[in-house]
């Protein structure tokens, strides 16, 4: 869907248009679940709050700015709602961590690959869901949403450089829990080993 025909599209469903609202629907869906599920922890909570992100579109909508970009008007609702939802819940934003029960009990040939790197991710995953949520938002943006600065900043409703400075900042921290993570893994492995500072 070009820009003009996602224009054309938003102003049919202002005014009712159902087949336009279906039309949005399928564009957006996948983008609104899977940035949810990113920033909401139980997957009963990810289907509420994309509930209320379409509530909020409909009673927004009609105020949306044309000139600015809908990818970036629609993240930043969607991380508003987020925060809501987990403020007015009094939960700590985390990401869902697939389970590894569900890994199949038979190895092909290969899968010790693909179940490194699915643990690889799981551990990433974990390290960034207990970001604070203000970083946590900027690294979902800019890695699962594929966001530039600017679209972040947008987004978040903050300045360009606030943007820049919480992405280096998460991926610091990231980096030193991965440092952390590493060294305990290394202490179970080899008890002998003495701490590096």
């Amino acid at each position: 869907m070009t820009e003009e025909e996602l224009q054309d599209c938003l102003q049919r469903v202002v005014k009712g248009d159902q087949q336009a609202f279906t039309l949005l629907h399928n564009r957006i869906r996948q983008q609104v679940y899977g940035t949810v599920s990113l920033l909401v922890n139980r997957q009963a909570d990810v289907a509420d709050v994309v509930n209320e992100i379409y509530i909020e579109l409909f009673r927004c909508l009609p105020q949306y700015d044309g000139k600015r970009p809908f990818g970036a008007w629609l993240n930043g609702m969607i991380v508003r709602q987020c925060s809501n939802w987990n403020r007015r819940s009094w939960r700590r934003l985390r990401l869902m961590i697939r389970s590894r029960e569900n890994v199949s009990e038979v190895l092909h040939p290969g899968a010790d690959t693909v179940l490194l790197a699915e643990e690889q991710r799981d551990e990433l995953m974990q390290l960034v869901s207990g970001l604070p949520p203000k970083l946590r938002s900027v690294i979902v943006l800019r890695y699962y949403g594929e966001c530039s600065y600017d679209e972040i900043a947008s987004a978040l409703d903050i300045p360009l450089g606030t943007a820049k400075s919480r992405h280096h900042k998460a991926l610091r921290k990231l980096r030193q829990h991965a440092a952390f993570t590493e060294e305990d893994d290394l202490k179970e492995e080899w008890p002998c080993l003495p701490r590096v500072n």
